[in-house]
């Protein structure tokens, strides 16, 4: 791939950030347009969550404008339950697992590698720190998730929004 000068400016600007209370209205727009209507967490979720565990959010921005995030929680089970996306309280600071709840880039900003890069990012993070990352995804990210170690487990226990997702494991 060639260099493209307003792609090298665009990443001159870039930051990864933890999430701020003035951020919640956008990450829900962002969440409703990634995910189907009964997997899409709430505007009143992202806010509780937000409150409950703003380091378990990571933003990518570039100019003050939201390109992706990744959120999660963290706790001592070793497996990611529906009943986490929506009681915040379940959150434990020093616990063993990062739970991952999305990963979402906004719809304008799709297929340019700011996924991944925030990715990196939260696997960097949370070594040394936790035993590893848990998360469920759908059969088609399979590949996306392996390709930073993360090993399939199966079908999840979480049916959360009614579909069938796969558990994957990252373990430090």
């Amino acid at each position: 791939m060639g260099f493209d000068p307003e792609r090298e400016e665009e990443m001159d600007n870039m930051i990864i950030r933890h999430v701020k209370v003035e951020d919640v209205a956008e990450l829900a727009r962002i969440e409703a347009a990634s995910y189907p209507e009964a997997e899409a967490a709430s505007e009143e979720s992202i806010r509780s969550r937000v409150e409950s565990f703003p380091e378990c959010f990571w933003i990518l921005e570039n100019d003050g404008e939201i390109l992706a995030f990744i959120n999660g929680m963290v706790t001592d089970e070793r497996d990611l339950r529906d009943e986490m996306y929506d009681h915040a309280e379940m959150h434990k600071k020093d616990g063993k697992w990062q739970m991952i709840f999305s990963v979402v880039t906004a719809p304008e900003h799709r297929s340019k590698g700011y996924a991944g890069m925030l990715m990196k990012q939260v696997i960097e993070d949370s070594k040394g720190k936790r035993d590893g990352i848990v998360l469920t995804c759908k059969d088609r990210l399979l590949g996306f998730y392996g390709q930073f170690g993360y090993e399939n487990e199966g079908v999840s226990v979480s049916t959360h929004g009614g579909a069938v997702w796969y558990q994957m494991r990252l373990v430090f």
